[in-house]
């Protein structure tokens, strides 16, 4: 019973004392305040030109994947999030299809002059549910 009782207590003292650095002293000084405060001052307080694009942007990095479209293409599919390098009639784009909300829309839209081409941006199944 004596052992019990023992082993009980330095369970608890042993408990209490690894719990000590979360109940340290939280450093309210000034300094600790205007460099929270500076935090809050980088965050951006209006979208990005990116993020306000409703088909996307065009990408300086690496294609996922190259598309060469000829003459008879009347479709474009991809996936919301894909960076895909885009080959028309001589032209070439590489290009992010960040489109949240947007389902479809003509590739003129970002390649001036590609006709009657439609694309399709699928949702991207590593962001669903």
């Amino acid at each position: 019973m004596k052992a019990k009782i023992a082993s009980l207590i330095l369970t608890a003292v042993l408990g209490a004392t690894s719990t000590t650095p979360v109940l340290a002293h939280e450093d309210t000084s000034e300094a600790a305040t205007l460099h929270w405060i500076s935090h809050l001052a980088e965050a951006p307080s209006q979208p990005t030109a990116n993020e306000r694009a409703p088909f996307g942007y065009a990408a300086a990095g690496p294609a996922e994947r190259s598309i060469t479209l000829e003459g008879d293409a009347r479709y474009l599919n991809v996936t919301r999030g894909e960076t895909v390098q885009i080959n028309l009639a001589g032209k070439s784009v590489i290009w992010t299809f960040d489109t949240l909300g947007t389902r479809s829309f003509a590739l003129d839209k970002i390649i001036p002059g590609a006709g009657n081409i439609t694309v399709y941006v699928a949702e991207n199944p590593a962001y669903q549910g």
